[in-house]
């Protein structure tokens, strides 16, 4: 056992195979320490890398927000979230008891500073705080900002960092800053945004966060197409039909409808979430898995996206408003009838879109886009369809018709991969049956529920930007989209609301598959 695991938090040690180290020393700083963000994911992160003896005893969290409180009254605010969440299968924290000593050890490393964002001089009194903690706590000057704050700070925060010298890397410490979505609201503002930023911090600085890039399918994509011979070389257009993408919910827009009147579905999860798990599934092998290997591979696939010319949008980009309607047996208001939305609103829940990708690997396949509220299941997942076997072999038998081979990556929220053949009935005829080899991470590993945010916030202490989105690969997802942004606002729906809450979707989802012959696999 090394040194720096003897002095780790307390809970498991790595497993036998688990190879990754305990974090460096650091302070982390939490701008937003009182949001929902912090309380909902990022502190239940933290507790499970405690449980997972992944922090060093070097560690400590700051939070920071205007909110007059003692650290006393944040540390219960939080406990009492946490006591919450505990028994509870709503979330995406999931434990069916709190680890006492666990989420003491952390409560003994929480402090606060209350402070205005706009503050220059708030940031005085931050940097004079993470300065003591170095000196009494052993955080080794190593600082990780972590931005869970409305995106109209994000530029006055590193601003301010800048400003009080506190991102400066030198003598070894490290200083790197963290920046939850939307980065940005197009593709002028996220040029805009990224321009602002890198005036302050260097690229290597920046972790651009989205949470889908910490769920263990998702990481598995690279080593299920990369590790095995079996895939592949099947990884292509000789052999794949198409590829569908789901990223539904069940929950509405619940209390952000005046953030998400001025957002959409499109904005919200397209250009991040849906693209990051659409480059990890189309991008070329990477010469390692070094950062920048990886993360050039997928700006590149984005890159590869066929243009939208204006007339395109409408056949192949749909958009969906949610009605009244049933989910998960309650009955749910229409998003026009929902808190702070207009009663006129043509913001839409739903996208669905068909998109080309121009390379040598995947021309002539279309790619099957869709995310929406209020449908009828939580999922996402890749489904990827391959080609019709030919039926002259089976015309003399009883097989009526071939059906289909598909691989499946669930990545929530029942996370693990599974492959759809045919296979003969027992008996004495032909007669053909859909069968399923399925593989879950819960059952096969005894994987422990996570957040998602455990891998992202430990892979920022150690610095491995992997899963993080770099500038291009941001701007590449607003080019691709800009097309959609320009045209719908200019051309009002005519049908809204179009989908009843607890469905599947717009009908006109459905017609962008049929006109080609093909069905999306139900939710």
């Amino acid at each position: 056992m090394s040194e720096r695991q003897d002095h780790a938090s307390p809970g498991r040690r790595p497993t036998t195979g688990d190879t990754a180290a305990v974090a460096p020393p650091c302070a982390m700083v939490i701008f937003g320490a009182g949001g929902d963000l912090t309380k909902r994911l990022v502190m239940p992160a933290l507790y499970n890398l405690v449980t997972a003896g992944r922090l060093p005893d070097g560690f400590r969290i700051v939070g920071v927000d205007h909110g007059r409180r003692t650290v006393e009254e944040w540390r219960q605010g939080l406990t009492d979230m946490m006591n919450q969440f505990v028994g509870s299968h709503d979330g995406e924290f999931q434990a069916d008891r709190l680890d006492k000593k666990a989420w003491q050890w952390l409560g003994e490393r929480m402090s606060y500073v209350q402070a205005e964002f706009e503050d220059a001089d708030a940031y005085k009194r931050i940097g004079q705080h993470l300065a003591e903690l170095d000196k009494t706590a052993g955080t080794a000057g190593n600082y990780l900002f972590y931005l869970a704050v409305a995106d109209r700070f994000f530029e006055t925060v590193v601003e301010r960092l800048g400003a009080a010298d506190l991102v400066s890397e030198q003598d070894g410490h490290w200083r790197r800053v963290v920046i939850e979505k939307p980065f940005g609201h197009d593709l002028p503002s996220a040029k805009a945004l990224n321009a602002s930023i890198l005036k302050v911090l260097q690229e290597q600085q920046i972790y651009r966060m989205d949470h889908f890039l910490g769920k263990e399918t998702v990481q598995n994509i690279m080593a299920l197409r990369f590790a095995n011979g079996l895939f592949e070389p099947l990884w292509r257009r000789e052999h794949i039909d198409h590829v569908q993408i789901t990223a539904a919910e069940t929950v509405g827009v619940e209390s952000r409808g005046k953030f998400y009147e001025q957002t959409g579905a499109l904005r919200d999860m397209v250009p991040n979430h849906v693209f990051q798990l659409l480059s990890l599934t189309v991008m070329e092998p990477p010469t390692s898995f070094d950062a920048e290997a990886v993360r050039g591979k997928k700006a590149e696939a984005i890159q590869a996206i066929r243009p939208l010319k204006p007339g395109w949008v409408e056949r192949d980009a749909v958009r969906g408003q949610y009605g009244p309607g049933t989910v998960l047996d309650k009955p749910v208001l229409g998003y026009r009838q929902e808190p702070n939305v207009s009663p006129t609103s043509n913001i839409e829940t739903y996208v669905a879109w068909k998109l080309q990708i121009d390379n040598w690997r995947w021309a002539g396949v279309p790619f099957y886009l869709r995310t929406g509220k209020h449908l009828k299941s939580r999922k996402t997942q890749i489904a990827i369809r391959f080609h019709q076997a030919p039926h002259a072999l089976f015309r003399d038998t009883h097989v009526e018709k071939m059906n289909p081979n598909w691989l499946i990556l669930r990545i929530q929220p029942d996370e693990g991969i599974a492959l759809q053949f045919a296979a003969k009935r027992p008996g004495l005829t032909m007669d053909l049956g859909n069968v399923s080899m399925d593989f879950s991470y819960k059952s096969y590993f005894d994987a422990k529920p996570s957040t998602g945010y455990e891998t992202l916030i430990y892979d920022c202490m150690i610095g491995d930007a992997t899963l993080f989105q770099r500038a291009d690969n941001i701007e590449a997802g607003w080019q691709a989209v800009q097309p959609i942004l320009d045209y719908w606002p200019a051309h009002a729906p005519k049908d809204f609301a179009n989908y009843a809450a607890g469905s599947d979707g717009p009908a006109a989802a459905d017609a962008l598959l049929a006109r080609s012959g093909r069905a999306w696999r139900p939710l």
